[in-house]
């Protein structure tokens, strides 16, 4: 049987459609339904490697972890990765489609796209009794509505019901909403049977006349208002997250303590991908760390990181423009430095791209490592486990260990001679390098800090560079995200009409004593 379909659409983006789908998708599990998120069209920087080897935004693999099932490339099939103010690269169901102009997606080529995604939902749908659908924006975009295929469009495909969220953290949410469904037509309006409020904060009674009244214009029940939930150990919707945490720029001050934070300092690169590297770093009570754009924000850093990067060369000459680059390498005089993925290639030689894949130029980089990298054709994305291919890491003793991550990038390493590479993968492939002192090394593998062992070691062997104390508690970063699944549940599930919803898919809803205890981690 086709599975019954729930759609959550919102009145612009970064309302927090991402993490209500998420937390539909972990309710509907805990009540013994097999669930799974849909998205057909993402565009974010930040994305995820599948078990087959695909690539998808990283908010559907949030989102089927919160199903409790394995991520597929199904859950989204189109993502647009921005590559500048006017083009974006098209990801179709996990492999590079192409490059293409705003205009030209959007007038000319997402039609193309519809009978994938129709596809890829009817797979989806044949597996399972439920799918949360998630839109993209607000379904109300005018100029963009005759070639939808993640809004209304889809949910007609679907045959949906919708659930429409307004934001009120961000002001005008009365008006948001009352202007979204306006702008919708008869069929489009009769789909959204219900509202709800996220991210509010303060007194409920000051908020319900304006309920009531919305109610009244819009003929639409409100379903609940959701609290604002802090210090959740869960990704951002997208890059606007990353806008929300780059203002922690306060300088650090000196501090001879022993026991004070480790201090890292990530650049904030304007193509910065999978900014979600760092989430469980910063998690860490005994690590202070900043996304930097100014050498002086560079000040007094222990450890300076460069991240994943959609545009590795114009970042890196970004980082010329803005003196970061010898900033970086007079850090590496003496102190730590990591590269991830781009920010690994940042760290060689040269990056060298003959088929003009990001820039068509031979580029040098900061030389911080002995290593090149050339640009080709294919994407290697894959989910991928590792080990060290020393025991020493930034001058201390590191245990043997395996190291988990996923790959996604273009570009070959080029090894020069006596270079290390930094990991073995599969037990025969080079990952990396590290440089002869182990106080520099880079890696292609994204989420190696999500790995609580790594981790755990890594910031142990950076404290103990910097003649720092050793770390007195650390967190478990999988059971913090699993606690914070759980909380966005409860605290959703205590929100909202459940009873409603489910009965709007012809499902019962039981209550937290109803269920068995086997049925919550179904």
């Amino acid at each position: 049987m086709r599975a019954r379909a729930i759609m959550v659409l919102g009145t612009s983006s970064h309302v927090g459609k991402s993490l209500l789908t998420a937390a539909l998708c972990r309710i509907f599990a805990d009540q013994g339904v097999s669930v799974s998120p849909f998205k057909s069209q993402n565009m974010s920087l930040n994305s995820s490697a599948t078990m087959e080897g695909l690539e998808i935004g990283r908010a559907q693999a949030l989102q089927a972890e919160a199903a409790r099932i394995p991520a597929s490339v199904h859950m989204n099939p189109i993502l647009l990765k921005p590559a500048g103010d006017m083009t974006s690269q098209i990801v179709v169901r996990g492999k590079i489609w192409g490059r293409l102009s705003a205009s030209d997606y959007h007038q000319r080529r997402v039609e193309e796209l519809l009978p994938i995604v129709r596809e890829s939902y009817e797979i989806l749908a044949a597996k399972h009794e439920v799918i949360i659908l998630e839109g993209a924006g607000s379904p109300a975009e005018i100029n963009l509505k005759q070639h939808d295929i993640v809004n209304m469009r889809m949910a007609e495909i679907a045959d949906a019901v919708c659930l429409l969220v307004g934001d009120i953290d961000r002001g005008g949410v009365f008006a948001s909403l009352l202007g979204t469904v306006q702008l919708l037509d008869a069929t489009e309006h009769t789909r959204i049977r219900g509202f709800l409020i996220n991210k509010f904060r303060g007194d409920i009674a000051l908020l319900e006349p304006g309920v009531r009244m919305m109610q009244d214009r819009i003929q639409k029940p409100c379903l609940g208002v959701v609290p604002y939930i802090h210090h959740l150990a869960l990704e951002e919707e997208d890059s606007l997250g990353l806008a929300d945490i780059t203002g922690e720029t306060e300088p650090w001050l000196p501090e001879d303590v022993r026991a004070r934070p480790l201090r890292i300092a990530v650049v904030a690169l304007p193509s910065f991908s999978n900014f979600t590297d760092f989430d469980a770093l910063r998690h860490e009570p005994s690590v202070s760390l900043r996304f930097c754009q100014e050498p002086s924000q560079f000040a007094l850093a222990d450890l300076v990181i460069l991240p994943g990067s959609k545009q590795t060369v114009e970042d890196l000459l970004w980082m010329r423009r803005q003196n970061l680059d010898s900033s970086v390498v007079a850090h590496a005089a003496q102190g730590l430095v990591v590269g991830i993925c781009g920010g690994m290639q940042i760290l060689g030689t040269a990056i060298v791209d003959p088929l003009a894949m990001e820039h068509g130029d031979q580029v040098d980089a900061l030389g911080l490592l002995p290593f090149s990298t050339r640009m080709n054709s294919d994407k290697v994305t894959r989910a991928i486990t590792g080990r060290m291919s020393r025991s020493i890491l930034f001058g201390q003793p590191m245990p043997a260990m395996d190291i988990d991550g996923y790959e996604i990038h273009i570009g070959e390493t080029m090894y020069a001679d006596g270079a290390q590479a930094f990991s073995i993968l599969n037990g025969h492939e080079f990952d990396g390098c590290i440089s002869a002192d182990t106080r520099i090394f880079g890696s292609y593998l994204h989420g190696i800090f999500d790995d609580d062992r790594f981790r755990h070691a890594f910031l142990g062997a950076a404290r103990g560079f910097h003649q720092l104390a050793p770390v007195t508690r650390f967190e478990n970063w999988r059971q913090k995200r699993e606690n914070s699944f759980n909380q966005l549940a409860d605290t959703v599930r205590e929100s909202l009409d459940l009873p409603r919803i489910f009965d709007w898919v012809g499902l019962p809803y039981k209550s937290q004593g109803q269920i068995e205890p086997m049925e919550q981690i179904r």
